[in-house]
């Protein structure tokens, strides 16, 4: 019985439930408070348990009469569970504590402030333990150089992590690049800089490194918001107007909302080369504020310049290599083009305007229709617009029509999809916009100019009577909408309001 009340004795000290408190207490906040942590903190329990554990044994040894060992054994263990309470402390302040005071020092801070307790706490026990500490700093001059050259890398990298934190070369969030490899910066430690890639990977740099060698802060410029400009290049033949090819892109792009696209600067287009195959090398630079989605908006930014392209027939410049099997001769692209004719003018017959043509009026306005596609967010046609003199038929996709107020509030009128048409008053009166019409989904359309409406009209001119009664229809429609008219008083404004669209249609015309 006395054997083990003497082990006991020397294991079990004044100061040790206190500190076996702490330490539950300490693990049990940071276990429901730091749950991405808790391998680490288990760790850290386990080394404290095989700490105390020790120290029992060291007890065992003293009762059997191995005093020298005992000491030295028990000392090893204080210093090893006196290191794992001051990693829970740190961990708990730093984590826990600071974050809650708004205060959130670098990781490093953290690494380096328990290093230094680590040195104090080896040191304060070797000297209870009775080493002279000045005499042996003394005499190990030359293991403290041999030590410091083994552990230059070590130390360069500790040094380097202060330098990055002192000068704000690098901060936590950051997007870098070294080299070939780019990524946001997420954590920077005593020994190196962790930054998480795009592709779902992290990357470790030691921090000498980063302070031998360049790399890029991406997105950062003082006093400004974090933003970087990017590049999509696309081709066009030399006989496009490059003042014409940048004129369309950037006024397609300045007026569309496009997600993490930078307002200010605004996008831009210039002219950056004369490729030797004949084409003209273009680029499109605009400011990405989420740099980590670079990839998917130049997809949106090239889908945006191609629809763009598209409507005003210019063609992108390709390199074609392939090899065509089949001859297309006339008679083909003849079929090819009746093919696309029947498929216009059955898409007409379904437009309301124009129900009381021929077959033969159909199949004019139906060749001259022009494709005109739109990529998600475009605006189609502004309220307030007075040159846009075209008509606009849905085949694919939807639209929404919204009325812009005076102070910048929008009212959703109606959305519109396959076979809709809108721009009939401008189209047939030259009046101005009277709605906003942006596109909803990727939309594809027929556009019908004035031009090619005129010359049916000026053939025919009683169509136009049969015309001004349908857009009476429609703008009572949008009244409606805009004053809650009831039906009474929508039927006595039409009848009103076709006299009056008649006259306007003749004038803008010239009919007579």
């Amino acid at each position: 019985m006395n054997f083990w009340n003497n082990t006991f004795h020397y294991f079990w000290r004044e100061e040790s439930f206190a500190v076996l408190t702490m330490v539950v207490c300490i693990a049990v906040l940071l276990f429901h408070l730091r749950k991405e942590e808790r391998k680490s903190l288990l760790n850290t329990l386990a080394f404290f348990a095989v700490c105390m554990a020790g120290q029992f044994v060291s007890g065992l040894l003293h009762t059997l009469e191995f005093t020298r060992a005992a000491e030295v054994l028990h000392e090893v263990f204080v210093i090893g569970a006196g290191i794992a309470v001051i990693r829970l402390w740190g961990e708990l302040v730093f984590r826990i504590v600071l974050p809650l005071v708004k205060l959130s020092p670098p990781r490093i801070t953290e690494d380096i402030i328990v290093i230094i307790a680590y040195l104090a706490w080896g040191m304060v026990r070797l000297r209870y333990a009775g080493l002279d500490l000045g005499s042996i700093l003394a005499t190990s001059a030359m293991l403290t150089a041999v030590v410091a050259f083994a552990m230059q890398d070590t130390l360069g990298n500790i040094l380097g992590g202060l330098a990055l934190q002192l000068d704000n070369s690098v901060e936590i969030g950051d997007w870098i690049k070294v080299d070939d490899i780019s990524g946001r910066v997420v954590d920077i430690r005593w020994r190196s800089t962790l930054v998480e890639t795009r592709n779902w990977e992290t990357v470790v740099f030691p921090n000498s490194q980063l302070m031998k060698s360049k790399f890029l802060v991406l997105g950062r410029r003082i006093d400004q918001p974090v933003q970087w400009r990017r590049w999509v290049w696309f081709n066009v033949g030399t006989d496009a107007l490059p003042s014409r090819v940048i004129g369309v892109v950037e006024e397609s792009i300045l007026q569309t909302e496009i997600a993490n696209v930078a307002k200010n600067p605004p996008p831009n287009c210039v002219l950056m080369d004369f490729d030797s195959k004949g084409f003209a090398r273009y680029a499109l630079r605009y400011w990405l504020t989420d740099l980590m989605v670079d990839d998917p908006t130049d997809s949106t930014m090239r889908w945006q310049i191609m629809t763009a392209l598209q409507r005003a027939g210019i063609k992108l410049a390709l390199e074609e290599n392939s090899l065509h099997i089949t001859k297309e001769n006339e008679k083909y692209e003849e079929l090819v083009h009746h093919r696309e004719v029947m498929l216009r003018m059955k898409t007409l017959r379904r437009v309301e305007l124009f129900s009381q043509m021929t077959d033969e009026e159909l199949k004019v306005l139906a060749e001259r229709l022009k494709y005109s596609p739109f990529a998600r967010g475009n605006i189609i046609s502004r309220q307030g617009d007075q040159k846009s003199h075209w008509l606009y038929v849905i085949i694919h996709g939807e639209a929404e029509v919204y009325l812009e107020s005076p102070g910048g509030g929008k009212r959703v009128l109606r959305s519109l999809g396959k076979g809709n048409f809108f721009g009939e008053m401008g189209l047939m009166t030259g009046a101005p916009r009277s709605a906003t019409v942006v596109a909803k989904t990727d939309v594809e359309c027929y556009r019908l100019d004035k031009e090619m409406f005129e010359e049916i009209l000026r053939a025919r001119p009683v169509i136009a009577e049969e015309m001004s009664q349908i857009l009476a229809s429609r703008r009572a429609e949008l009244n409606s909408a805009l004053l809650d008219m009831d039906a009474a008083s929508a039927k006595m404004v039409i009848s009103q309001q076709r006299g009056e669209i008649l006259a306007t249609i003749k004038r803008f015309f010239g009919l007579g």
